[in-house]
């Protein structure tokens, strides 16, 4: 009796769903359904069923008579025990719900439903007299068939001249026989044994170190560092090639993914076929089949954004990070994380190297590489002994250009000459649109969002004003509805619109190309402007940040930046390190063949430190004084930083949360917390937001500190709260 009571005793699956909870749910297992970790299973949840992922077993914490039966296993392969730690340990580390967690690892669910079939048809041994009854038509489908592959009916009839109506009559009468087949994308494979370039001997030696990594098949981080056009990709391609070689998968990371057409070449080129991409612009069935084709292991090399990270690898075997340094690796809506160190996470976890590759490293990876944390393999010339372009700062104190113009006569007499020579120009503005600001002349009132706290840019070439937080665009205003005053309004500032319309001026015969997020709206556009610079094509390209990475144009042997300034402002943290960044990354694209590149900075403050390292060319020095500031101010990498970001519709409630969260602030040694306060972007769609900012020592555990603090506040529902663990953004 006892034993039969004890097998009567339903068995329970902690369950997580993808949804913003915080714990797994508890469900029982139907008799005869068998359920293991990481099967993906459909459950009831309210009045309604959703899916989750088995996540262990229960809890037993719930009552027997509450526990609700999983209604059925999806036919997916389960999830693996690496991803699931994974999706743990990210959702530890930021403060985020697992399930919020796991959303982003479950980011196509229509992957998991059993793959569609269709029918294929090859021949088959009739019998009787069927087999003398062999029409023209007919005999045209067999000698189809011959030593050939079955095939769908449309496919088979279209080759054999006969309508589908043969092929089944056919079938019928026991000429073919259908077979039902699984519908599966065939994904080309990248050979890893095909010969690559010849590599100079710094490059062969950077990438042996790299293939013996990969042979290890355990887990290193090694941070790859060289000048622009040293030729990183070839030696992590070779990384690339052992792991194809070795049976296991490669994931590459890159910012900007829809503007990688140069790489995607330059891969298919080393290995024969491309690899398989992912990222935002893939429709919803390339999405599913390529999900499913890399947890099944049929796809060797994936390149993608930061959401590739959660894909389902079946073996993976290498991660990079291309442009390690880059700031739009970090995602700062719903979970915040920054993708370069949740992938150093993810290598640990599977086992596998990481390479982290980019010509000006972040200062985290630098300290990571004197405390022995991370390797490093050095590039310091460009391949094939080009020299880097030569920089030189223009003081705009001195230089300055005429009214109402932004191109110093340097800018101006050093187009000109690259012009006569046939070469080609990049002036380089991080600013979209036409002028940052738009003022009314009578008053001096500047048109803003009506859902942020910032100004709306005008874009003359779309005849549009636009708010680039929140999205909101009206037309174009003619009178001023503070004052009343019409045709008053004047553009304040450059951008990139207003750039080009002044290069047109002072150089009508050139050929002029903006290169910018809103002058190129997809991949497909911004390759083919790619292809045009290559191709000469183009004289002057006007671009933002999306012409500075990773692009190689052969004839570009001027860069001008226009606004060398604009980063250094408004007191971010890491304002001097993304400017130098960003500048250096910038003047590499010029000079990269056989001509000498030159690269022009417009600054108002030629003496500030990030122009000094730029004009003399000494990255490490610069690295080490702004390494040693950070040091004196306990700042990150030698320090830690939280910040909490609260927002509502009401800022009174708002208010009282913070002022809640103040009186409960930590009080301990090591650990300060400033705020709160309004945040410089105080409205944002339509929401008001404050912050507080949590600075620590790099000893201290931030998460149980903010957990401790956060679990005894309460939270209206119309007030949200934000942590962001190594925030990158103060706005």
């Amino acid at each position: 009796m006892e034993n039969t009571a004890r097998r009567a005793v339903p068995r329970t699956v902690k369950v997580l769903l993808p949804l913003p909870l915080a714990d797994a749910y508890d469900y029982s297992v139907p008799e005869g359904l068998e359920v293991a970790s990481g099967h993906f299973v459909v459950v009831p949840l309210g009045k309604r069923e959703t899916v989750g992922v088995v996540w262990g077993e229960g809890s037993g914490e719930v009552a027997r008579e509450k526990l609700r039966d999983i209604v059925d296993i999806l036919p997916a392969l389960p999830m693996a025990d690496a991803l699931r730690r994974f999706v743990d340990w990210v959702a530890a580390y930021t403060l985020a719900p697992p399930g919020a967690v796991l959303r982003m690892a479950m980011s196509v669910p229509s992957a998991l439903e059993a793959p569609k079939t269709e029918t294929i048809y090859r021949p088959a041994d009739p019998s009787g007299d069927e087999a003398l009854k062999l029409t023209p038509a007919r005999r045209r489908v067999l000698e189809a068939l011959k030593d050939g592959p079955a095939m769908p009916a449309a496919e088979l009839a279209h080759l054999a001249g006969v309508g589908t109506s043969v092929i089944k009559t056919m079938a019928s009468v026991g000429l073919l026989e259908p077979v039902e087949r699984t519908m599966r994308r065939s994904f080309p494979q990248p050979d890893g044994a095909r010969p690559g370039p010849t590599l100079s001997p710094e490059q062969q030696t950077a990438a042996q170190a790299l293939v013996d990594k990969v042979r290890a098949d355990a887990f290193s981080a090694t941070l790859l560092d060289g000048v622009p056009g040293a030729g990183k990709t070839e030696v992590y391609f070779e990384a690339i090639a052992a792991a194809l070689a070795a049976g296991r998968q490669a994931m590459v990371l890159l910012p900007e993914i829809a503007l990688t057409a140069q790489w995607l070449k330059r891969f298919e080129d080393r290995f024969g076929a491309p690899p398989a991409p992912w990222h935002s612009g893939l429709t919803g069935l390339e999405r599913r089949e390529t999900w499913r084709a890399i947890a099944e292991g049929r796809v060797g090399v994936v390149v993608g954004a930061r959401s590739a990270l959660f894909l389902p690898f079946a073996k993976l075997g290498l991660i990079v990070i291309d442009e390690e340094h880059d700031g739009s690796f970090k995602q700062d809506e719903g979970v915040t994380y920054n993708a370069r160190d949740m992938a150093v996470v993810r290598a640990r976890l599977v086992a596998a190297p990481i390479v982290l590759a980019s010509a000006t490293p972040s200062l985290e990876s630098v300290v990571n590489v004197t405390t022995g944390r991370y390797g490093a393999l050095h590039l310091p010339g460009r391949h094939g002994g080009q020299q880097l372009a030569r920089l030189t700062a223009v003081d705009l104190r001195r230089e300055q250009p005429a009214r109402g113009r932004w191109l110093s006569p340097p800018v101006v007499e050093a187009m000109k000459k690259t012009l006569a020579a046939g070469e080609q120009s990049l002036l380089f503005l991080n600013r979209r649109g036409y002028a940052p600001l738009t003022l009314c002349r009578a008053c001096g009132h500047g048109l803003e969002c009506p859902q942020c706290s910032a100004w709306l840019v005008e874009h003359r070439f779309r005849r549009t004003l636009v708010c680039h937080h929140c999205g909101h665009t009206e037309p174009p205003a003619h009178a001023c509805k503070y004052c009343g005053a019409a045709d008053q309004f004047v553009a304040c500032g450059p951008g990139v619109e207003r750039l080009a319309e002044e290069a047109l001026e002072l150089f009508p015969e050139a050929r002029l190309e903006l290169f910018t997020s809103d002058s190129l709206m997809n991949r497909d556009e911004a390759s083919a402007a790619v292809d045009r610079m290559i191709a000469g094509e183009i004289d002057i390209l006007i671009g933002t940040q999306m012409a500075a990475k990773g692009h190689h144009f052969p004839n570009l042997t001027l860069v001008a930046v226009i606004d060398a300034d604009l980063g250094l402002n408004g007191g971010d943290l890491r304002a001097a390190e993304r400017t130098f960044q960003l500048l250096y990354q910038v003047a590499g694209r010029a000079g990269r063949e056989d001509r000498p590149g030159r690269a022009l900075v417009q600054t108002h403050m030629p003496e500030h430190p990030v122009m000094q390292a730029l004009v003399s060319g000494d990255r490490d020095r610069f690295v080490a004084a702004e390494l040693a500031d950070r040091a004196a101010a306990g700042m990150p990498p030698y320090g830690r930083l939280a910040s909490l970001i609260l927002s509502g519709p009401d800022p009174a409630a708002v208010d009282g949360v913070c002022a809640a969260l103040a009186r409960r602030a930590p009080q301990r040694p090591g650990v300060t917390v400033l705020g709160p306060s309004t945040a410089p972007l105080a409205l944002l769609r339509g929401r008001h937001r404050r912050r507080f900012l949590l600075k620590a020592s790099r000893e201290t555990a931030l998460q149980p500190l903010l957990h401790g603090w956060l679990e005894r506040i309460g939270l209206p529902g119309s007030v949200r709260l934000q942590v962001d663990v190594d925030p990158y953004s103060f706005l």
